[in-house]
């Protein structure tokens, strides 16, 4: 069976990357009741070193980020995350406390609160969302749709981007941008597995190669939290040398998670959906 794939990519690209940050900032300790300070205190390291490090090294080599933040984050830091915007990236919504629960009934009311932090602090509404956990339901997506949103990042089950599906109805308005949490995301990597950085360049090499030889959709997650992802020297030093190895490919295109979706929605008929 053949591999699906777009018909083209926006102005004839036979790749794109998109290049995601995950917040993940004092959130995840004030989510589980946990003090933010000493051996808990790896969330503070994002603001302070973590997102200004990998944000220089993205704009060196004029990679545009899509990060993903909590709503208790962006209370925490709001500057930081008003200067995203600012400095051309694109600011999306990632739960309000890092949920890693089941929060049933009550997602739609922290789906909103953190909408509304966020809106509050860019001056207009954010159109995207990644789960904090992975976890979704129905009653997700409803929610997300009532509130503007056009894409979801949570996804594990293609490659590439296709139409969501809500109770067996496709939406001709929401498209599911998926993300690799096992292949391209720095967490197992550094957390589960303590791969050397060496190690993991490589395999994101690898990866790259593969997804470029399909002509496909190659979507990085990486964190900027001490310790569980990319935003110590070392280990933004493998982003720093990943980029310049895709750079010199012919023919990618780095783009914004919104960018994507707005170009699949606007031509539906020209793609071969999952």
């Amino acid at each position: 069976m053949p591999i699906p794939r777009a018909s083209a990519w926006p102005e004839g690209a036979r790749c794109v990357v998109s290049l995601t940050i995950d917040f993940d900032g004092p959130c995840w300790e004030a989510g589980r009741g946990l003090s933010q300070r000493g051996y808990h205190a790896h969330g503070r390291y994002s603001a302070k070193r973590g997102i200004p490090r990998l944000m220089r090294i993205a704009e060196g080599h004029g990679v545009p980020i899509t990060f993903f933040v909590s709503g208790y984050d962006a209370e925490a830091h709001p500057d930081t995350v008003a200067e995203m915007q600012a400095r051309g990236h694109e600011v999306a919504a990632h739960g309000y406390l890092h949920e890693a629960w089941d929060v049933g009934a009550a997602e739609p009311e922290l789906l909103k609160k953190t909408h509304d932090i966020l809106t509050a602090i860019l001056g207009k509404p954010v159109t995207g969302w990644r789960s904090p956990s992975g976890r979704k339901t129905a009653l997700t997506m409803r929610t997300l749709k009532s509130l503007g949103y056009v894409y979801d990042s949570s996804d594990k089950d293609f490659d590439l981007p296709y139409l969501a599906t809500i109770a067996g109805e496709v939406q001709r308005d929401f498209v599911i941008l998926p993300n690799n949490t096992s292949s391209l995301d720095d967490y197992p990597f550094y957390r589960v597995s303590w791969t050397p950085t060496s190690e993991v360049l490589a395999h994101w090499q690898q990866e790259f190669d593969a997804t470029y030889a399909e002509g496909g959709f190659f979507n990085l997650t990486i964190h900027p939290r001490s310790g569980y992802g990319s935003g110590t020297p070392s280990r933004a030093g493998v982003i720093d040398a990943l980029l310049r190895y895709i750079k010199a490919r012919p023919g990618v295109r780095f783009l914004r998670m919104h960018e994507i979706a707005q170009w699949c929605l606007r031509e539906p008929a020209r793609w071969q959906f999952a």
